[in-house]
């Protein structure tokens, strides 16, 4: 191993120890000591709560942009200059969206009884600052991983997320299928569904369609080219599943959102709304040592 590959990965596995610790530094102002401690809300309330999402969601929309606005499409084959342009616009509607969405967990925070020491304007100013710096600071850790350690910072990070919670899933389902709540054949065969549905996509994104080109025999100079046939691979999937996946909630979520503004969170119609599209979410209970400052029935959605 020559030394400059060594130091990019001890550079890679150094920002992604700097990721993790900072998923466990919770955002000022919780009162996570009367929280049960078997529920893991530091990280889901920590300062790098957002993730990459917003920069993730931005970097798209900005693409989306680009194929139907000639300006900003000439701007990205414009060369370097243009690309950083391209790059600060990203970077400013990626700090618009995590603000709007920073300010939205605040405010929700707040409503929940105990979990706040002083719910007033403060706290949502601070924390709301604290997760748009926590996407800032990922957002140029993973520059930076990508620059000076091994492979795509985006990709290692999102996927560091998702790595280090699959031990712990996987040890509160055999806890699940040993105590008989559920059954070793409905994990059995959640697996094997769960496997099918890769397979199916890695097929589909795989998926090409080759259409085949013909050439006319030209001259080149003193060259007499003879007729070629070649193949053109077409891919079905150009969207990818990166960009729906993406962009539909914030289709679905961005006018509910307004309409909560509007009308109040707890009109009927929004109540409503909010409640069918959380069929199928995971409701997280949690309960406090303390019974006066804290009412067992709350329960907070992540």
């Amino acid at each position: 191993m020559s030394r400059e590959l060594a130091r990019r990965i001890a550079f890679t596995i150094g920002a992604l120890l700097l990721f993790r610790l900072g998923t466990q530094i919770p955002i000022a102002g919780l009162n996570l000591s009367d929280v049960s401690p078997a529920l893991d809300l530091v990280s889901r309330l920590s300062i790098f709560a957002l993730g990459l999402i917003p920069y993730l969601t931005a970097a798209i929309l900005i693409r989306l942009l680009s194929m139907v606005w000639r300006g900003l499409s000439s701007l990205e084959r414009s060369g370097e200059g243009g690309r950083r342009k391209i790059a600060r616009a990203t970077l400013g509607l990626t700090l618009g969206i995590a603000a709007f969405q920073a300010y939205g967990i605040a405010s929700a925070l707040t409503s929940i009884p105990g979990l706040v020491k002083n719910p007033d304007g403060w706290f949502v100013t601070t924390a709301t600052a604290s997760m748009v710096g926590g996407v800032v600071v990922l957002v140029w850790l993973s520059e930076q991983m990508t620059r000076y350690g091994i492979g795509n910072g985006l990709a290692l990070i999102l996927s560091a997320g998702f790595i280090v919670a699959v031990p712990q899933n996987i040890a509160g389902i055999a806890d699940l299928v040993r105590s008989g709540t559920i059954s070793g054949n409905l994990v059995l065969g959640h697996v094997v569904f769960w496997i099918a549905i890769v397979v199916v996509i890695v097929l589909v994104e795989g998926a090409r369609r080759n259409i085949r080109v013909q050439f006319a025999a030209q001259s080149v100079g003193t060259r007499q080219l003879p007729v070629r046939d070649a193949v053109l691979p077409i891919k079905l999937n150009s969207a990818g599943f990166v960009i729906p996946v993406t962009v539909a909630p914030w289709i679905f979520y961005l006018p509910l959102a307004f309409a909560g503004f509007i009308l109040g969170g707890d009109h009927p119609l929004v109540a409503a709304t909010y409640g069918i599209s959380s069929w199928g979410s995971r409701r997280t209970s949690f309960s406090c040592r303390s019974p006066c400052s804290c009412s067992p029935s709350s329960t907070l959605l992540m």
